[in-house]
């Protein structure tokens, strides 16, 4: 891993905490690569291989988002929005500094916030870039749903009947929770530590707010959003990536796709929502490469 700054930001009045990794070459920073991590409420440590890409000259940063890991708690729990996100990463980018060239990434629901970012600021953006990203809450969920419904039966009807009362944290559900989560979230037998890190560190008033109480049980303040329609207006150069058995689909990253006119959507045939993991090596490379094009 590249040689990491830490450090704290005051953002819309409240402390976030970065990390920036520096590119290790001596030719000067190609271009900066801003990373916003899933959750919504999930720290920013599953991201961590991305700093991979500081060896082909990139600036790395990531953060966690208000509420979320080592960044400040509100008092005010109804904060936390997608809104409210996206003027974050508008002034985590102007207190750092980092100029109207930035190359945002987005995992999951930070792909979500990514592309509601450059829906509102794409004039400060370079490119943009998904990872298991989402334009369509509801279009998800479907997806998650599909999904969910090809798990073995007895799987099935186990996470039937707690979600029929309502007792997400029965040890029983939240076992069988487990067996989607292998298959849809992460393939490799083990779990890399920082992602553990991440799972057992979810910041739960983030997270019920605006997701709900597991992955494929969206029923926070964020079930609606859907900006599909809106995603012709994104003009950026734009990769869309996710894994074959990613649980936010590949059907999912096709809207996006679709909507974004001359985006280039990259599947990793061995991966689910982790591809920086699972194929770490393949994925570094094909990231590299288009910022390599965006970039020169």
């Amino acid at each position: 891993m590249a040689k990491s700054k830490e450090g704290y930001v005051r953002v819309l009045g409240y402390k976030l905490f970065y990390r920036s990794f520096e590119p290790e070459s001596n030719k000067g920073v190609r271009g900066t690569l801003l990373c916003l991590h899933g959750g919504p409420g999930a720290p920013h440590d599953y991201l961590l291989p991305l700093s991979d890409l500081a060896r082909r000259g990139y600036r790395v940063i990531m953060y966690d988002q208000l509420g979320v890991g080592r960044s400040e708690m509100p008092e005010n729990k109804y904060i936390f929005s997608i809104e409210y996100g996206v003027e974050e990463v508008e002034g985590f980018r102007r207190e750092m500094e980092l100029g109207q060239n930035v190359n945002l990434f987005g995992s999951s629901y930070g792909g979500l916030l990514a592309i509601a970012y450059a829906l509102k600021y794409q004039r400060n953006l370079r490119s943009l870039i998904t990872a298991g990203g989402l334009a369509s809450v509801p279009l998800t969920v479907s997806e998650m749903q599909r999904l969910k419904s090809r798990l073995p039966r007895d799987l099935v009807k186990k996470l039937t009947k707690y979600e029929d009362i309502g007792d997400y944290e029965n040890p029983e559900y939240v076992e069988a929770a487990m067996a989607f989560y292998r298959k849809h979230i992460c393939r490799l037998k083990e779990w890399p530590p920082e992602l553990l890190k991440t799972l057992n560190g979810i910041s739960k008033p983030v997270y019920s707010l605006m997701n709900g109480p597991n992955e494929f049980t969206i029923i926070g303040n964020m079930k609606y959003w859907d900006v599909t329609h809106k995603l012709p207006t994104i003009r950026v150069p734009t990769l869309v990536t996710g894994g074959r058995y990613d649980e936010v689909s590949p059907k999912v990253a096709e809207s996006i796709n679709r909507g974004i006119r001359g985006s280039k959507r990259v599947t990793f045939e061995k991966s689910s929502h982790t591809p920086f993991w699972e194929e770490r090596e393949k994925y570094m490379k094909v990231v590299g490469d288009f910022l390599d094009g965006v970039n020169r």
